[in-house]
């Protein structure tokens, strides 16, 4: 790939444009300008204290973003990856513009010689650096980064990319502004250090006596609104959404391909296998035949799928291998040779434009004049500065690198099959080079190969029966009868209890983005307006609970919180009971033999990991140990799993902590605090910022 890159900046900028596309995505506060704000409102994908952002804007980025994922991923782009796209674009968007609306107020700015230092300074800004260096050295290039400026100020596109670009590092800086000055208000307390220290070594020895809520049967208890009201009101910040969520029931109509359809396409694909045996052009026959088409080239060990990897570098050549099934795909591959291979070769070009030069014709007379005077012995690297249309390898003595197999056909001829000292002229599609090859590294066996797949889809019969049995579903069920229905066609309600708006999934399988639209628009019972159709399913769903962003009210968590609720009025009757058995007691051990319990011994317990061996996390238990004196047994505690009483029988004390050690720990505390002030901040920010997502209504 690093030849191809090589290449295709031998315009000069187009490295340039790419890397602005993939920096300008993570401006958040973008607007379209001229647009009259009346139709800003109407198209805003969101919002946030008012400032908002504009669907064409927002959906440029999210295009740009989906592309770079797409390139960094491989493969064709799937809703998954574009949801991904649209979900990381819209953090960003939130993250800036709370971070700016906060510089704002603070008054922080970038000084002209401020921003200057960043774009020539000797600690150039990162994005700068990544945006200006030079693939094939690897070292920031400022003179190139001067040419882009000087071109910017007379080409209004670039122009627009620049000042992006430029927005972007001012909002780097000051981001780290708002960093800095948020680190430097963290301390730690020498009393916190001590603190901290104790509770991850100082160990506690004690005793315990559990009444387990389990003991209790739920027959034996009967569950007030006070009850549920006493939990609720002390946990109310639980059980707030940060958003909308619904719940949906639904059933799946299966339309993956079957047997049938499986023994249809090896039958296609067995008869291709014996036309391609017969095939005298054998890259015609791929693409017209291959799904994929993937060019007739040679082939390393490990760039193909298993199955062949395992028999393509074994077989004669002329032989027909597979067919292979591999993830759903058949695949037959055509061996046309096999042989041995350098792994890699370092080379060097000199490219002749042709456009410059007249013609081909012309572009290929001077390179051959040009490697006749190489090799007369004349110095390749003075002949690179002085033709090479490659401004990326001219200077570095037209060095393209280290390469390997499976960029440029052409290339690949000359530079694997060739040796090395050997000069070549060969024509590409980027124009005539002069081809050095310097050295040869590695020799692993190659097949040349010619490779045809078939994905295994559905049939009309298939996808047919599938959809009959959702439209005899549909046909019948409404909001009243939707169980009874599924019952009587013997067909399985599935149920995702907390959709948001932007899922694209349900437990696991894809569903199509405007069955989820659709859920965010129906009222609460609805049944879904249509059959939905993902990759796989035919989909009849049913919106069933509707809980709004903010603190949900009591009655929509009641079935939630019952289980921990029943556990509270357990808690009631234990602590009675165990404050009975306390009653009168000067030993843990007087009180399980009053309890008729066994009394269990733990050892070497800390308070920063509040476990009871064999039982749960205990905080309040292990919390009550470590403020007990030894001997002497506690008042019943609530804990997570029953009704605790203790007694600490010691503590092992660790040495103290003074001089060099308590200024570490002090310090240890103290990053770890900035590390995670960051997230808590943004949280905060969110969490009083007035917010409106509609990106539903795009996505």
């Amino acid at each position: 790939m690093g030849l191809m890159t090589s290449l295709r900046n031998r315009a000069g900028l187009v490295i340039f444009v790419i890397g602005l596309a993939i920096v300008a995505f993570l401006l958040g506060d973008a607007i379209n300008v001229g647009t009259p704000f009346w139709q800003r409102n109407q198209n805003e994908v969101g919002s946030i204290n008012g400032e908002g952002i504009d669907y064409q804007s927002f959906n440029q980025q999210v295009d740009q973003a989906s592309q770079m994922y797409q390139q960094q991923m491989g493969g064709a782009s799937s809703p998954q990856m574009r949801g991904f796209a649209v979900q990381q674009v819209w953090n960003q968007f939130l993250t800036q513009n709370l971070l700016n609306q906060e510089i704002e107020k603070l008054g922080l700015q970038v000084g002209k010689e401020e921003l200057n230092s960043l774009l020539f300074g000797n600690n150039p800004s990162p994005q700068i650096v990544q945006a200006f260096t030079n693939p094939q050295t690897g070292q920031f290039d400022k003179n190139y980064l001067s040419a882009v400026i000087e071109q910017a100020k007379t080409n209004p596109e670039m122009n627009a990319q620049w000042e992006g670009l430029l927005q972007n590092v001012k909002n780097e800086r000051l981001n780290q502004k708002y960093t800095n000055l948020i680190n430097n208000s963290i301390y730690t307390t020498s009393l916190e250090a001590e603190y901290d220290y104790n509770s991850r070594n100082k160990l506690a020895n004690f005793k315990y006596v559990m009444l387990d809520y389990a003991s209790v049967k739920d027959s034996e208890i009967k569950l007030t609104d006070a009850d549920y009201k006493e939990y609720y009101d002390k946990n109310k910040n639980a059980f707030k959404n940060p958003e909308e969520v619904r719940t949906l029931e639904y059933v799946l109509f299966d339309a993956k391909p079957n047997a049938a359809d499986t023994a249809l396409v090896l039958g296609e694909v067995q008869k291709l296998k014996t036309e391609l045996q017969n095939s005298t052009n054998d890259s015609s026959f791929v693409t017209i035949n291959s799904e994929n088409k993937y060019p007739v080239r040679y082939y390393s060990k490990g760039q193909l799928s298993p199955a062949l990897d395992s028999v393509a570098f074994n077989s004669a050549a002329g032989t027909v291998v597979g067919p292979y099934l591999t993830q759903n795909v058949y695949e037959i591959a055509k061996v046309i040779s096999v042989k041995n291979s350098p792994d890699s070769v370092n080379a060097s070009h000199i490219l002749i434009n042709p456009a410059t030069e007249g013609g081909v014709d012309k572009a290929m007379a001077k390179a051959d004049s040009i490697k006749n005077l190489i090799q007369g012995g004349a110095n390749f690297a003075a002949l690179a500065v002085e033709f090479s249309a490659d401004p990326n390898s001219k200077n570095n003595a037209g060095e393209l690198g280290t390469l390997t197999r499976g960029n440029i056909p052409e290339l690949d001829e000359v530079l694997f099959d060739g040796k090395a000292g050997d000069v070549k002229v060969v024509s590409t599609n980027f124009g005539v080079h002069v081809v050095k090859v310097n050295r040869q590294v590695g020799n692993s066996t190659i097949a040349k190969l010619a490779i045809v797949d078939k994905s295994i889809n559905s049939g009309k019969a298939t996808t047919d029966a599938a959809y009959a049995k959702a439209n005899q579903f549909f046909t019948a069920a409404n909001k009243s009868n939707f169980n009874d229905i599924a019952k009587q066609q013997n067909v399985e309600i599935l149920k995702n209890d907390r959709t948001v708006a932007m899922d694209n999934m349900l437990a696991g399988v894809e569903v199509p983005r405007e069955l989820v639209r659709w859920a965010f628009e129906a009222e609460n019972g609805e049944v879904s307006d249509k059959i939905y159709e993902s990759t796989d399913n035919f989909i009849v769903a049913r919106v069933t609970n509707i809980q709004p962003k903010g603190i949900q009210p009591m009655e929509s968590v009641k079935t939630l919180i019952e289980p921990v609720v029943k556990n509270l009025v357990k808690a009631r009757m234990l602590k009675e009971k165990m404050n009975n058995a306390l009653s009168g007691a000067n030993s843990l051990d007087q009180v399980g033999q009053k309890l008729g319990k066994n009394v269990q011994t733990v050892d070497n317990v800390v308070l920063a990991n509040p476990v009871i061996p064999g039982v749960a996390v205990e905080n309040a238990v292990v919390g009550t140990v470590f403020g007990l004196q030894p001997n002497k047994p506690s008042k019943s505690i609530e804990g997570k799993q029953g009704v605790y009483a203790v007694q600490v029988t010691g503590f092992v004390n660790p040495k103290a902590l003074a001089g060099e050690e308590l200024t570490a720990q002090q310090k240890q505390i103290t990053e770890s605090k900035s590390q995670r002030s960051w997230g808590t901040i943004l949280k905060a920010l969110q969490d009083n910022a007035k917010i409106v997502d509609n990106r539903i209504k795009f996505y």
